[in-house]
């Protein structure tokens, strides 16, 4: 007649949860006893290392020991864990192949932003430049526009660099000031170069609105009424 086996309790003190296997160490000593997945009641949790274990000794067909008969102590390590699915769970680690292509994807997302940032800058100081040649717009504003827009990239530069350091930052007052006064092309690709600013909603959301008052006063100067109440004041040829 054989024996029953004894119970025993160790501790899990290796566990690859991914390849769902690891070791536990019996309390009361002796050599580290190999535990599956497969050993554990689906209705327990989820193994996690330093689990108590309840479990008897198997010997493998092989002459190999491993745990049976699996019951996981509930310590406060395991009360609150869910319980295991009835297929095994995938792994959410990235695996050391695939860990570079978040970060190209980051940056190859991020030139497009900056790409686009200019575009968008490149197609106003055009457009302003057809604008000038046809007189509607006189070509000391596109200079002006293009002065302000390199002041403001420069102060972005400067307060992204001071939140990095912790030094003294650009108040947004001077940054919107800058951005309605024609400095709001320089803006937007600095926010993309630096990814600076562009998280901030209330702050974007100021922004959008400069960008919109300053186009529409460009558009009002250089319309007909516009152009001439200018010529008015600056005595146009």
């Amino acid at each position: 007649m054989t024996s029953p086996l004894a119970t025993l309790t160790g501790e899990l003190t290796r566990w690859d949860d991914e390849r769902g296997f690891g070791f536990l160490t019996p309390l009361d000593g002796g050599a580290d006893v190999f535990l599956h997945i497969s050993a554990v009641p689906r209705s327990a949790a989820r193994p996690q290392r330093g689990d108590l274990v309840n479990y008897v000794v198997e010997l493998t067909a092989d002459g190999k020991r491993r745990a049976a008969r699996v019951d996981l102590v509930h310590t406060n390590s395991t009360a609150n864990r869910a319980p295991r699915s009835p297929r095994p769970r995938p792994s959410t680690r990235p695996r050391p192949s695939t860990r570079p292509r978040p970060l190209a994807r980051s940056r190859a997302s991020r030139a497009v932003a900056v790409l686009g940032a200019l575009a968008v800058a490149l197609a106003f100081f055009a457009a302003l430049l057809v604008r000038a040649s046809w007189w509607t717009v006189p070509y000391w504003a596109v200079l002006g526009y293009l002065a302000v827009s390199i002041l403001c990239f420069v102060s972005y530069a400067v307060d992204k660099s001071a939140a990095v350091s912790g030094r003294r930052r650009t108040p947004e007052n001077t940054l919107l000031s800058l951005g309605l006064l024609g400095g709001w092309p320089g803006a937007i690709v600095a926010q993309q170069v630096f990814r600076h600013k562009i998280r901030k909603q209330t702050f974007m959301r100021v922004f959008g609105g400069t960008v919109v008052a300053n186009l529409s006063v460009l558009v009002l100067l250089a319309s007909p009424l516009g152009a001439g109440a200018m010529c008015s004041v600056i005595a146009c040829r």
